[in-house]
């Protein structure tokens, strides 16, 4: 086994022009132990196999098995597009903020009053999209999902509090207080995982 994850991480290496002491760099590893693995003294553990499998567009079984180049394809990661996603969640997020516009434009149409109202829900409900896609697709990173969980609770507040100011239910803000600290404390248990 180990002179099969040898050469795997041998060939992957070669294929993209890298020296040990680059791939040593990219995995926070010394090229001593790149070496090692190369030389089939010792395998890397089963993290360093993922995050070599990730870097170079390959699953561990790829790195474990003998002649895994022959059928290569088998054995690729599917390539994520990035650059999709985040137009879909902006695509998401647009289109409730053209809901807001036209609950916005009809009422002032048709009812004597504006329902300006809308805007401000637009943006919980522009949070909770990036949040649904986040969870989908790992779009972003902590601090963004942190936000935007913050944007959320504050923001969902807010509307309810601008809905219903005729009734001065200021007193909800200190909802928020508690809920806020549970955001931040899942953050951090989320992160130490």
């Amino acid at each position: 086994m180990k002179q099969i994850i040898a050469n795997n991480i041998i060939k992957l290496r070669k294929e993209n022009k890298l020296t040990q002491a680059e791939l040593a760099q990219k995995l926070n590893y010394s090229d001593k132990a790149i070496s090692k693995w190369e030389r089939a003294e010792s395998i890397p553990d089963i993290e360093i196999l993922k995050k070599i499998g990730d870097m170079f567009g390959v699953t561990v079984d790829y790195l474990i098995t003998e002649d895994a180049e022959l059928s290569k394809d088998k054995f690729k990661l599917p390539q994520k597009n990035r650059a999709k996603q985040i137009s879909i969640i902006l695509l998401g997020i647009t289109l409730a903020w053209l809901v807001a516009t036209i609950v916005f434009v009809y009422a002032s149409i048709n009812f004597e009053y504006t329902l300006w109202t809308a805007f401000v829900w637009a943006v919980p409900i522009s949070c909770v999209v990036y949040l649904v896609f986040y969870k989908k697709w790992g779009v972003g990173n902590k601090i963004s999902e942190l936000i935007a969980n913050t944007l959320l609770c504050w923001s969902l507040l807010a509307s309810i509090y601008v809905q219903f100011l005729s009734y001065n239910l200021w007193l909800i803000f200190f909802i928020g207080l508690p809920i806020q600290v549970v955001i931040v404390l899942w953050s951090n248990i989320k992160s130490i995982k």
